[in-house]
């Protein structure tokens, strides 16, 4: 079978991209415009895409009369559609799994940086602003202790589980949030509003749907009670970016850390660049989902789904 790979360029350089011995062609393009008429002519002959942002639309599933298999080199799968795909009898796969280490660990970066108001420090230790002090040492900027603060967490999932795992390590007190507006249905989780009265820290982890889409913004951001920072390693539309703007600006929130945004990369309109000098706000291009182990564990996940695909696939089952 035919494989072609759209998008290389959205892994390292040094990840080997290999497939197994049952592609007996395979194609790699570094980068693929979302252009219908450029994607179909790079996939005409393919068995199967592989893709990680490049969109798969149902004009262009209707076109590739080849197409067996389009693969997600990601856990989200917004950028298939999936009704096309059933009805032309193209499978579809996506990997999940492969970043429960990186994602969390990331997400501890952004809350120590922020907390610790890491980025600021950075700066004023090598900018000169250290040695025109002279003094030994700069506490100009508070810096907070994660022991016996509460993290609210939103999104209970494999990820959201493991962040909070590592913030017992902490001493930190762990709340997970039911859904908003629904009764808690264990002792497990705590009511939606009940975690943003209390949390010192809140941290996304959950998907975008039409319920989470700026799930935080205005409304919920005034029912937060101890002026919280928000960590966003969910999605970027889980947030209202003006809304964060505006609560950073009041002192409504302490700060915001983020590796995803609504537009990305994001352009010189998005507002939350005009933070980005604040000494407890920190940004990441998302990529916490990337280290090298991360990396290597999604490329290994779907190179065993593409090679029991093709080994299970019948001709017989295709039109």
């Amino acid at each position: 079978m035919k494989a072609v790979f759209l998008d290389t360029n959205t892994f390292s350089a040094q990840t080997d991209l290999s497939l197994p011995a049952s592609i007996t062609d395979y194609i790699k393009h570094d980068n693929t415009p979302n252009d219908a008429k450029t994607i179909i002519e790079r996939c005409q002959d393919a068995d199967i895409v592989i893709t990680n942002k490049v969109e798969m639309s149902a004009d262009v599933i209707a076109r590739l009369p080849k197409l067996k298999l389009i693969h997600v080199t990601a856990t989200g799968i917004n950028n298939i559609d999936t009704k096309a795909c059933q009805t032309h009898q193209v499978a579809w796969k996506n990997v999940a799994g492969y970043s429960t280490v990186s994602v969390p660990e990331h997400t501890f970066m952004l809350i120590l940086t922020i907390m610790r108001a890491g980025l600021f420090y950075h700066q004023k230790a090598t900018d000169g602003t250290w040695q025109d002090d002279g003094r030994f040492c700069l506490i100009d900027e508070p810096i907070f202790d994660l022991s016996g603060k509460t993290l609210g967490i939103i999104g209970a999932g494999n990820i959201g589980r493991s962040v909070g795992r590592i913030a017992t390590a902490f001493g930190m007190n762990v709340l997970y949030a039911e859904h908003r507006n629904k009764q808690p249905r264990d002792g497990s989780r705590t009511d939606f509003y009940e975690v943003l009265a209390n949390s010192d820290i809140i941290s996304l982890h959950c998907p975008l749907t039409d319920d989470t889409t700026h799930l935080i913004n205005d409304e919920t951001i005034a029912a937060m009670g101890k002026k919280p920072i928000i960590i966003n390693v969910a999605r970027g539309g889980v947030v209202d970016s003006q809304a964060i703007v505006t609560a950073i600006n009041s002192g409504q929130i302490l700060g915001y850390g983020s590796d995803v945004f609504e537009s990305e990369p994001f352009d010189a309109k998005e507002p939350l660049l005009t933070l980005k000098n604040h000494p407890r706000v920190f940004f990441t291009p998302h990529n916490a989902w990337g280290s090298v182990h991360a990396q290597v564990r999604l490329w290994e996940i779907l190179c065993t789904q593409i090679d029991e695909f093709v080994k299970a696939y019948q001709p017989e089952q295709s039109s």
